[in-house]
């Protein structure tokens, strides 16, 4: 079964550790840019902070990845 569009969200907690926050719908009709920090809003329940880094990865590119 297909999974919907969605994003796979992280922050960096300390230089180079990345934190699994959440996982966040993709919004349709919105640009790849506006998307991701929208991802980032959901997942985080909160906009970003100043200084704060999140990677924001495709669900399906995430599943992908964890293919052996």
């Amino acid at each position: 079964m297909p999974s919907r569009p969605g994003f796979v969200v992280f922050r960096e907690t300390r230089a180079g550790v990345w934190t699994l926050i959440g996982e966040a719908a993709r919004k349709p009709g919105a640009t790849a840019r506006a998307a991701r920090q929208q991802a980032i809003r959901d997942a985080a329940g909160r906009a970003p902070r100043a200084g704060e880094v999140y990677a924001v990865v495709l669900r399906s590119e995430w599943r992908i990845g964890l293919d052996h």
